[in-house]
């Protein structure tokens, strides 16, 4: 097994080769002055099983390419097998047409990706889970709902829980959680006036005198959560708290969520921390890096992966 780390995420990288006890493959990934991205493996990979942990998070763009520039590498270099660990997928979110004229920007990253020379992808808490099948190789998609179910246990009284999903769409995510906990579920109506602009409508479901948790996938602006937690409050609940996977945080984001009615925002370590996050009252970081590591141990020896999603 070789694992290749590329530059979106060392420390979530450094945790996983801690976690498999292999050391990272050194690979030199540098920039030309125009910033053109050159990509050179230092390690004989001719054979091997590789992995290729990259997130593709802010730059979006940059990371992308490079995590496609270390794959033809890789392919070049004869590696046996290339699966592209990718904790968070980005341009998830453009996973179908929402107008005339506009792409469907999820498969054309997995087209490139394939093109590249990836053999396997290996992700999590995709956007929209149908972006499996925008693939012609194997796709894992883990979850991280037993992560946040552990965590919840340890660190919220479990017996006045009600789980919140922020939107319609979010229902099953938020679901599959309810039911782990046993806990009762309520569900926000919202509606979107414009792209990063939401406003709450309604909550369906009481949540008077309970301790609430959101569970999302994505928190971008956190415009939509920091409204979901206003409503909860509003209508009588004690604390709110949210889950989310992937804390993209953009913007003014951090600030928002600090100003807001949530006790706390937990997110993983799928996107490095920064170091607004890092410094942040009320947001803290679970890492996956346990979890990422036993599917990618998995792959390598042919077992199932399917346990991890229970």
């Amino acid at each position: 097994m070789k694992l290749i780390a590329g530059n979106s995420n060392q420390p979530l990288a450094e945790a996983i080769s801690h976690c498999l006890e292999v050391p990272l493959t050194k690979a030199t990934i540098r920039r030309f002055a125009d910033n053109e991205i050159f990509v050179e493996i230092n390690e004989n990979v001719r054979g091997e099983d590789a992995f290729v942990i990259q997130s593709t998070s802010f730059p979006a763009n940059d990371h992308l390419m490079e995590l496609l520039v270390t794959i033809d590498a890789l392919r070049r270099g004869s590696a046996r097998r290339i699966t592209a660990v990718i904790p968070y997928y980005g341009y998830a979110r453009q996973d179908r047409k929402t107008g005339p004229r506009t792409p469907i920007s999820a498969k054309l990253v997995a087209n490139l990706l394939t093109t590249a020379g990836a053999n396997r992808v290996l992700t999590m808490d995709l956007h929209a889970g149908q972006i499996q099948g925008f693939f012609d190789i194997p796709v894992d998609n883990l979850v991280a709902g037993g992560e946040f179910t552990k965590d919840i246990k340890e660190s919220v009284r479990v017996d006045n829980l009600m789980i919140v999903s922020p939107d319609v769409g979010g229902v099953v995510r938020a679901r599959a959680i309810a039911k782990r906990l046993d806990a009762d579920l309520a569900i926000i109506d919202k509606r979107r006036e414009r792209a990063g602009v939401s406003e709450v409508m309604n909550v369906i479901g009481d949540v008077t005198g309970r301790d609430c948790i959101l569970i999302d996938d994505i928190v971008d602006s956190a415009g939509t959560l920091c409204n979901a937690a206003m409503a909860l409050k509003e209508r009588g609940a004690v604390s709110v708290r949210a889950y989310v996977t992937h804390g993209v945080l953009s913007g003014g984001a951090v600030d928002r969520v600090a100003k807001s009615p949530l006790d706390e925002l937990v997110i993983t370590d799928s996107i490095v921390a920064t170091e607004a996050v890092r410094n942040s009252r009320n947001i803290r970081q679970r890492s996956i890096a346990r979890l990422m590591a036993d599917a990618i141990e998995r792959i390598s020896n042919e077992r199932s992966v399917s346990s991890l999603f229970d």
